[in-house]
């Protein structure tokens, strides 16, 4: 039985107190309504109109009843517009795996666009290695994970991808950077012959790890040794100790102001970086957060800084904080 059909169309005849006047509000004919009616009375078991007048009246049944169809019309349409919105993943928890390399300022805007434009979906961010991602996206312990392109593992989609370009981070006691030439900014990868290089492990990434590897050998450049870091925090504290230079993007370098950050001349190094999903149920909120995140990981990508400005020779005194120090 479509209880809230009947419910309706007792309503209207509660309304009109008449059945033809009601079927053409309802645009049915009168023997449909009257039937409808007579099968809510069976249903609920109770008569809900006197009908031995003249003009119809509703009975005490009734009248209690056109109170509790009112509030129950109205619980239904909430049910169904949570329904919706829940549908649209609008609401509920979005479980996001994100790198530990992942800015602080990336995650806050991504945390404050998702708490404006959803205020009913919450984000339960997961610190997790980009294997770790892959793994939970594969086994539905992750709703999407921010990761790089390409992921190389069936069974997942992936929304836009933007890439992120790297450049050298060094101490900034290197004789590399004592030694150029006074407003010389970037950096070939020709001029890092001879140094090594502290870069995270082949499994994390394997495409690429070896495209990085190939465009540095291209470049005139192959690492004496490779050194591993699979945790941001030991790649920085690798490079600062002398132990090679590593390829990340300026923001990675702020972390410690005694590191120096210069982009690689022709920007031959860029990282795909992108959400992914599992392809099978997917979360209802994943494709349009992968969106934002794509929207929010651009602006990131391009915001320019004192540091980074291309052709622009090092402040002789280094300010590697930009939030700290104004421009």
């Amino acid at each position: 039985m479509d209880l809230s059909r009947h419910l309706r169309h007792f309503l209207v005849v509660a309304e009109e107190l008449h059945f033809g006047r009601a079927a053409e509000v309802l645009g049915i004919a009168q023997p449909p309504l009257s039937q409808s009616i007579q099968r809510l009375e069976r249903e609920l078991g109770a008569q809900l109109f006197d009908r031995s007048r003249r003009q119809i009246e509703l009975t005490m049944a009734g009248r209690l009843l056109v109170g509790e169809a009112g509030r129950f019309l109205a619980g239904e349409e909430r049910l169904r517009a949570t329904m919706r919105r829940a549908g649209d993943g609008e609401l509920g928890i979005l479980r996001v795996g994100v790198p530990p390399e992942i800015p602080a300022v990336t995650l806050h805007a991504l945390l404050r666009r998702v708490t404006e434009e959803t205020p009913g979906l919450r984000l339960e961010l997961h610190e997790l290695t980009i294997p770790e991602q892959l793994r939970r996206l594969t086994s539905a312990q992750l709703d999407a994970g921010l990761v790089h392109h390409p992921a190389d593992v069936p069974g997942l989609r992936s929304g836009p991808v933007v890439e992120i370009p790297l450049g050298v981070v060094l101490p900034r006691s290197s004789r590399l950077l004592a030694a150029r030439p006074q407003g010389a900014w970037e950096i070939t990868l020709a001029d890092l012959a001879g140094h090594d290089l502290v870069v995270f492990p082949r499994e994390t990434s394997p495409a690429w790890y070896d495209r990085m590897l190939d465009v540095c050998r291209a470049g005139g450049f192959s690492p004496v040794r490779l050194q591993h870091a699979r945790n941001p925090e030991f790649l920085l504290g690798l490079v600062l100790a002398g132990h090679g230079v590593a390829f990340e993007q300026e923001t990675m370098a702020r972390r410690e102001p005694r590191l120096a950050w210069r982009p690689l001349a022709g920007a031959p190094l860029r990282r795909g970086i992108c959400v992914a999903w599992p392809e099978g149920a997917a979360h209802p909120a994943a494709a349009g957060f992968a969106a934002l995140a794509a929207e929010i990981l651009a602006q990131d990508a391009t915001a320019g800084t004192p540091q980074a400005a291309p052709g622009t020779p090092p402040s002789p005194t280094p300010r590697p904080w930009s939030v700290v120090y104004s421009p």
